[in-house]
């Protein structure tokens, strides 16, 4: 990726977070970067072709570090999903426990922008198919029921997750993260 636009897709990824959409000014992130406007016109046809492009590039880095837990063969399948997980928690509080962008952008905007709505719902679907998957691992190895929906449960905790994420933004804390999966491990483990 061209240096400028990773420059303005990491300065935006940062005043999101912080700021939500409707607060990020283009003359601000201009202003952060040192970078003319004709920079960001030259990348981005707009503001809104700007925020869809720094949820992509927020969804690769989801992807690799589901890619980097996920595959991990040395551990069992829930110690995966938990690894990914407490990775997750360790890069929210290097960004002070802003939360998740995909759930930030979607409480801000999925009442207001379809497009933003269906771009979300996509990026919280594709994390829980992942999810499934090891999952499914689990269920195929005993450490799970053999009679559970993998789907409804990696969906419950992309959903728990979202919602504790939201607290620990509330709270500046990993408290709640922490809480949400402690329960969420216990209550599916077998044995």
């Amino acid at each position: 990726m061209h240096t400028t636009k990773r420059r303005l897709i990491d300065a935006g990824l940062v005043m999101l977070l912080k700021h939500g959409y409707n607060d990020l000014g283009i003359q601000a992130l201009l202003a952060v970067t040192c970078l003319p406007k004709g920079s960001f016109y030259h990348h981005f046809k707009d503001k809104e072709d700007f925020a869809l492009q720094v949820l992509d590039s927020y969804m690769a880095q989801v992807h690799a570090g589901l890619d980097e837990c996920l595959s991990d063969l040395t551990r069992r399948p829930l110690e995966r999903i938990r690894a990914f997980f407490e990775s997750t928690r360790q890069s929210y509080g290097d960004e002070g426990y802003m939360g998740c962008l995909i759930g930030g952008l979607g409480q801000e905007l999925s009442g207001i922008s379809d497009l933003f709505r269906h771009k979300i719902e996509g990026c919280f679907s594709a994390i829980a198919t992942r999810m499934a998957d090891c999952l499914e691992e689990a269920r195929q190895e005993g450490d799970i029921p053999s009679d559970c929906d993998v789907r409804e449960m990696a969906d419950l905790l992309v959903n728990c997750w979202e919602g504790a994420a939201l607290r620990s933004r509330l709270r500046r804390s990993p408290d709640s993260l922490n809480s949400m999966l402690d329960f969420y491990i216990r209550a599916v483990a077998v044995g």
